[in-house]
């Protein structure tokens, strides 16, 4: 099976501006999502989505609106488990797009803050999203002075509101050599592939044509994470979708997910979660209620 090997993706902005802004709908099906950064800083809008979001370290999955805010040089990837559910605006900047010095005067010190915090990746809640998904969205429709003021005001928005959440506890660092990023993407996209199944370490070294030691030391510097670890964290996020949807019961969805260990899912999933399966689905269904 053949992979990319550029996962740094070059943003082209439309002639005579500095802002890339695509909407999209997810009836296309052409994009096919692959771990990638850009030093582009990166603003995500679904307002309507169902999928899995994969940004550094962090892995959740979402069921709703989202709104975030990456960084630059922060990889991410991005996917969705349904053909059809909304639209999604994506703006891409980079940190200097209004040149060198703008974002140091005192009145872009919050803004400049604001992309700081980015590095670390950022998820704006419902009132947020409430706030500004029309602003957002109207990116689209205007374009030159018109698209950057608007631009300027939401970017102030998000900087100077407390109603967010950052996705990764420290910065995520990653080595931008070509050769290393393609077998980054090799790693992942193979456990998105077989986390349902047990994978050796053999095997999956060997996808990367690597020994076993190379290949825990480097998994654990480019990610920060024990191969386990990140295994058992795409089997702990299927399973809070499983949790939502559908009627199986927690035992059956632990196997599907992949564990062969009852109590050891219970175990890696409050791990994950702060709490068990059991206590994850009760409180779904009272909010549902």
């Amino acid at each position: 099976m053949l992979y990319k090997k550029a996962t740094l993706k070059k943003i082209q902005p439309e002639f005579g501006g500095s802002v890339f802004v695509q909407k999209s709908t997810t009836e296309r099906g052409d994009n096919k999502p692959f771990w990638h950064f850009h030093p582009e800083i990166e603003l995500v809008y679904v307002n309507e989505g169902k999928g899995k979001r994969h940004i550094g370290n962090h892995m959740s999955y979402y069921n709703d609106s989202q709104l975030l805010l990456i960084g630059s040089m922060l990889p991410h990837i991005g996917y969705t488990d349904r053909p059809n559910h909304g639209s999604e605006l994506l703006v891409q900047f980079l940190p200097d797009f209004l040149g060198e010095g703008f974002f140091t005067v005192p009145e872009m010190a919050p803004i400049k803050q604001l992309f700081e915090r980015a590095k670390n990746g950022l998820l704006f809640k419902k009132d947020t999203i409430e706030r500004l998904g029309t602003q957002i969205h109207d990116l689209n429709d205007v374009h030159g002075f018109e698209r950057t003021i608007l631009l300027l005001k939401i970017l102030h928005d998000l900087a100077t509101t407390d109603d967010y959440e950052v996705l990764n506890a420290e910065t995520f660092t990653f080595e931008t050599e070509l050769q290393d990023n393609s077998k980054t993407e090799v790693i992942y996209k193979y456990i998105n592939q077989n986390y349902k199944e047990q994978i050796p370490l053999e095997e999956i070294a060997s996808k990367v044509s690597m020994t076993v030691p190379a290949f825990c030391r480097y998994f654990k510097k480019t990610s920060g994470k024990t191969f386990t670890k990140i295994v058992n964290e795409y089997r702990v996020v299927h399973a809070t979708k499983l949790l939502s949807e559908s009627q199986m019961s927690i035992t059956e969805i632990c196997f599907e997910c992949g564990f062969n260990n009852f109590s050891h899912f219970n175990k890696i999933f409050k791990e994950f979660t702060g709490k068990s399966a059991s206590k994850y689905r009760k409180e779904l269904k009272q909010i549902l209620n």
